[in-house]
């Protein structure tokens, strides 16, 4: 609140556990990992705030895999529930960036926190820092983490500090073992410590209450990581050939002899995909972009991707799809075509050799890399709904989830079929593989 003399705002911020150590911490590497909605990134964004506050002349860094990203989520915490009295005062001034500095906010004792997203890193990297934070750090690569650290020299405060948010991820996950390892200090965030969601007293607020039921409707190892806070691998993983490390890429840039592909899968309630695939000229596919998203019409979706085919003048941007592939709903196909001025064909549907198929592109070859890669930040848009009930928000989100289903009496294990949960962007892939590896493949019998 803002006292009468209205020269002094009290702003109430009530950090508990890992987040009130966070305040306290000095480690040059450190990391506070837990469950969703814990208030890992809030308990950061406030330490960083207040540093900037209480240290004249201080240079910050707050950061994600993408900029896009880190716009839609992060800032918008920062905006609203951090620094919201400082930017309605002025103390607090948004700059929108330059040709030669980073976009951020200007403090008015001269401190400054810089913004950007890794897949755009050079103005972001070009400076000079006490304190970097990364949210959502699981999406950044130990490549991205460790160049992060070396612009950690700016020298005004005591400490220099690189300091990490997530939710745990599988269990050889860089971040787990970095941990593990003595390179950095992990703290484990609960539900307790966050004071949204629980009350002092252990008992849930109101917003708790509804929170913890989308998080108990989770299911499988995005129930272990998102409720539990557990670096938990999937049991009955299809695509356990599936490395972060290895199949998500920063960059796509396709060359002469590329082609390009489309993959569909319908929904509404469920997800509705689209996958912009190139593939490239020794056969390998890479996932551009991705529309997912949910309680959107056939129609309005069309426009969207009509925005990554076409210029606004109905000029194509580039090579056109040689090939959209979509599921089997004829009405849906026929608005598609109807609004994207574009054939599809039925999509092979087979899923134990789709699955195959997939697998197969998945595995590294002898040259040492894989024949599929989905680029990080392909998603176009995020949905809000997917986001507020802890759901996966593109294919790349969706792998590690996607596993086998268990059929009563199927005590051995047999994998026989996928679960149907979850699984739409993976379906869209299965299609692109099938479609490339599989269909109008000749058959020869040996006899």
């Amino acid at each position: 609140m803002t006292t009468a003399a209205a020269e002094t705002t009290v702003v109430r911020y009530e950090p508990r556990g890992a987040a009130h150590e966070v305040f306290k911490a000095r480690d040059s590497e450190l990391v506070i990992a837990g469950p969703a909605g814990t208030g890992k990134s809030l308990a950061c964004l406030w330490r960083v705030h207040l540093c900037a506050l209480n240290n004249p002349g201080t240079r910050y860094l707050i950061v994600r895999k993408t900029a896009v990203s880190l716009g839609s989520t992060t800032l918008v915490t920062y905006e609203e529930k951090v620094a919201k009295a400082a930017l309605a005062s002025g103390i607090v001034t948004w700059f929108g960036g330059s040709t030669r500095e980073a976009p951020g906010y200007r403090y008015s004792n001269g401190s400054k926190i810089n913004v950007g997203g890794l897949d755009k890193p050079e103005k972001i990297m070009s400076a000079e820092y006490d304190i970097v934070f990364a949210d959502e750090a699981t999406e950044l690569t130990i490549d991205d983490w460790e160049a992060i650290g070396t612009r950690l020299r700016n020298g005004m405060l005591a400490w220099q500090q690189q300091i990490a948010a997530c939710n745990p991820s599988y269990p050889k996950h860089w971040i787990k073992q970095r941990c593990d390892q003595g390179g950095a200090r992990m703290l484990i965030s609960r539900h307790r410590d966050n004071p949204a969601y629980m009350n002092a007293d252990g008992t849930p607020t109101a917003k708790g209450v509804d929170y913890f039921k989308k998080l108990d409707a989770l299911t499988g190892v995005r129930r272990l990581r998102l409720r539990d806070g557990k670096w938990a691998a999937a049991e009955g993983q299809i695509f356990e050939a599936w490395d972060e490390g290895i199949h998500l890429v920063d960059e796509i840039t396709p060359g002469p002899g590329w082609s390009r592909w489309g993959a569909v899968d319908f929904g509404y309630t469920n997800p509705f995909v689209y996958q912009d695939w190139w593939e490239d000229g020794d056969g390998r596919l890479y996932l551009n972009h991705e529309v997912y998203f949910t309680r959107r019409l056939v129609e309005d979706h069309a426009e969207r991707i009509r925005t990554l085919l076409y210029h606004d003048n109905g000029q194509p941007r580039g090579q056109l799809p040689r090939g959209i592939y979509a599921d089997h709903d004829a009405e849906d196909r026929a608005t598609l075509e109807r609004k994207l001025g574009l054939s599809t064909k039925p999509a092979h549907k087979s899923v134990s050799d789709g699955i195959q198929a997939v697998q197969s592109r998945l595995k590294v070859q002898p040259d040492g890399r894989p024949r599929l890669f989905i680029r990080r930040g392909a998603l176009v848009e995020r949905d809000p709904e997917l986001e507020a009930a802890s759901l996966p928000m593109g294919t790349a989100e969706e792998i590690t989830g996607y596993v086998w289903a268990v059929k009563p009496g199927n005590k051995g294990g047999l994998k026989e079929e996928p679960l149907k949960e979850n699984d739409h962007g993976c379906d869209a892939m299965r299609y692109m593989c099938a479609a490339r590896d599989l269909v109008g493949r000749t058959r020869v019998r040996w006899l």
